[in-house]
């Protein structure tokens, strides 16, 4: 990890991010409104390319209102074969980089049918339906406890914040518990209604990893599910990725006001 810190360091320079953006399927245009420096996931030491339609593949370093921030354009996901520790690698070097603070967002299906396409939903707590935990393996002790507590994954002072500035904003969100599954199919309709009945309004095929290496790192961590469509059973639609970048490019005005309004308070 020290080779990758210290190759970005080069690149960066003085630069010192305090807050961390992970931004998901059809989000990734918010990181090109500022003037920055790009660094390729390709060049990186230690990283992987992201291979996903919607994920351009960099870490992009910028001001945004005032704040230095570091922003992943484009993740790995556990279904394009990468390990767990690949998966959540970039989180650990944004804690080694200075990161305090980390925003993590995605595309998800809407398992409640009262929430509708195009909300934005704070993520409160989550499931994880993956079958496996990130942190399985030799602990780094320079990072975080062997069994750290779950209790509070998603800062709820942050998830208040979020919602001040989207009522203020009047950009129509939710709140609720997301579910992650490995992918890349989508879910059945009887496994939705089982993660229903367990408690969880959204789902999707990533973010769980990386908060809860988050939080074992000691950041604190805002969730923003940008629901994208209805899951399996909950409407008729057959489910497709297209679907999923459309709806997302539809409500990214909302979504990127909110982040960086965001931002300047937090």
């Amino acid at each position: 990890m020290n080779l990758t810190v210290n190759f970005i360091r080069e690149k960066i320079g003085d630069f010192q991010p305090e807050i961390g953006i992970i931004l998901g399927s059809g989000l990734g245009d918010f990181a090109d409104s500022f003037d920055s420096i790009k660094i390729s996931y390709n060049d990186i030491p230690g990283f992987e390319k992201s291979n996903v339609q919607g994920h351009k593949g960099q870490l992009v370093f910028a001001e945004v209102n005032g704040k230095k921030v570091v922003m992943m354009q484009g993740r790995y996901h556990f279904y394009e074969g990468y390990s767990m520790q690949t998966v959540t690698y970039p989180v650990k070097v944004m804690k080694k980089l200075g990161v305090k603070t980390l925003i993590i967002t995605n595309a998800a299906g809407a398992v409640t049918p009262e929430f509708t396409p195009g909300d934005l939903m704070f993520i409160t707590d989550h499931i994880n339906f993956m079958g496996t935990n990130p942190l399985i393996g030799k602990n780094d002790d320079t990072l975080g406890t062997r069994f750290p507590d779950m209790s509070e994954v998603y800062a709820k002072d942050l998830i208040i914040k979020a919602q001040g500035i989207a009522e203020d904003l009047n950009i129509s969100y939710q709140k609720g518990v997301y579910v992650s599954t490995t992918g890349p199919s989508y879910e059945t309709p009887a496994e939705i209604h089982m993660f229903r009945l367990l408690g969880g309004n959204a789902v999707g095929m990533s973010t769980v990893p990386e908060a809860i290496v988050a939080n074992y790192c000691g950041l604190k961590v805002l969730g923003i599910s940008c629901l994208t469509n209805y899951a399996a059973g909950v409407s008729e639609t057959p489910l497709n990725h297209h679907e999923v970048i459309e709806t997302a490019d539809k409500v990214k005005e909302s979504f990127k006001n909110l982040l960086s309004e965001f931002i300047k308070q937090v």
